[in-house]
């Protein structure tokens, strides 16, 4: 299958998905009287429970189904009781095959799908040729599922369908339950025929198309409308960048003219900056080429002059590792080495010129 195929597919299979959402959403909030019949004996309805309106009963209401049509003539309490309203009947098993299926766990999210895949390997008829449902899925552990599977040919309950449609149902549900099935297992929903068409799938189904294809002209129309806008926008913020750009480079030229007091105090800032050493760089220096053993109490730095007042054992060495730097230069003591009493080493002032070195190697 061609990549385009695949998308086709896909879009009309999500458009079918929207449209019977929606029939479900608008199903769910209409409110609608409900008349339920089942298959006593085949072909032959008798009513389980209705929901028709006062005054008209339920009685012994029985119909017989005869080549897509009843039997015998319905009687004005009959088809008042059916006209315009939501037909649910439990057919007889007899009509149905009744396959179950285990499947992953997993695969409950997807369940029709999975069912729709299985029906020509489970049943006598192809997915299109049946009317087939599925049980609620039963868990048998181990990450396993099972449900029961209904199916019959669509021809078998076409007459059925026929009869209740003719008789003014606004919708109609057939349901089958399996011949040994439990009290309080539900029934298995075979189909559901909306035969007013007021909430019909392929109507629904239209009518979010049309309505795609006004959204479509819609964004089409903005996009227009937004490309010729956006295009006299960019072409004045073109012309708006070319005037800048002009301004820029005028107030550059007057800026690098001979005598210009903000280019000669740029030029003064600079020249400081590359002829000021740094005093980060200056302290870095320090901590490589003093030994572990000399301590720094204090230090000062002004201008381009280095003070430092330590402890060392050995204080003229101190002299010899400033000046062999590239970082200072003319090291020499300010005060007198001292000693005290209880301590051997030396107490040490010392004065350095620091030079415009901007290297972190000593």
């Amino acid at each position: 299958m061609k990549v385009t195929d695949k998308i086709r597919d896909g879009f009309w299979r999500w458009i079918d998905l929207v449209a019977e959402g929606l029939v479900a959403a608008l199903g769910h909030f209409r409110k609608e009287r409900t008349v339920c019949l089942v298959e006593a004996e085949l072909d032959s309805f008798a009513v389980s429970a209705a929901d028709i309106g006062a005054g008209t009963g339920s009685g012994d209401l029985k119909l017989r189904v005869e080549n897509g049509s009843f039997a015998t003539p319905l009687s004005a309490r009959v088809e008042t009781a059916l006209r315009g309203s939501r037909i649910e009947l439990l057919v007889r098993p007899e009509r149905f095959v009744f396959k179950p299926l285990e499947l992953p766990s997993r695969a409950a999210e997807f369940l029709d799908g999975v069912v729709r895949s299985q029906i020509d390997r489970l049943t006598p008829w192809s997915a299109d040729q049946a009317a087939f449902g599925s049980s609620t899925p039963a868990d048998l552990g181990s990450g396993r599922i099972v449900v029961t599977i209904a199916a019959t040919a669509k021809a078998m309950l076409a007459p059925i369908l026929q009869a209740f449609s003719g008789a003014g149902a606004r919708s109609i549900v057939i349901r089958a339950a399996p011949p040994m099935a439990s009290p309080d297992m539900a029934a298995i929903k075979i189909t559901e025929e909306n035969v007013t068409r007021v909430l019909d799938v392929n109507v629904v189904r239209r009518v979010v198309m049309i309505t795609l294809a006004c959204a479509l002209l819609v964004s089409l129309t903005a996009v227009m409308v937004s490309t010729f806008i956006g295009g006299n926008l960019q072409a004045r913020q073109d012309e708006l960048a070319r005037q800048i750009a002009k301004q820029r480079s005028a107030l550059l030229m007057s800026r690098h003219a001979a005598g210009d007091p903000k280019t000669l105090a740029e030029q003064a800032l600079i020249r400081r900056k590359n002829e000021s050493p740094s005093d980060v760089i200056a302290l870095e220096i320090l901590s490589k080429i003093l030994p572990d053993t000399t301590y720094v109490t204090e230090m000062h730095i002004e201008a381009n002059k280095l003070q430092l007042t330590g402890i060392t054992h050995d204080a003229p060495q101190l002299i010899r590792l400033i000046e062999q730097t590239k970082h200072f230069s003319q090291a020499t003591f300010f005060a007198p080495i001292t000693r005290s009493p209880s301590d051997s080493r030396d107490h040490f002032s010392i004065e350095a010129r620091m030079e415009p070195n901007f290297s972190l190697t000593p």
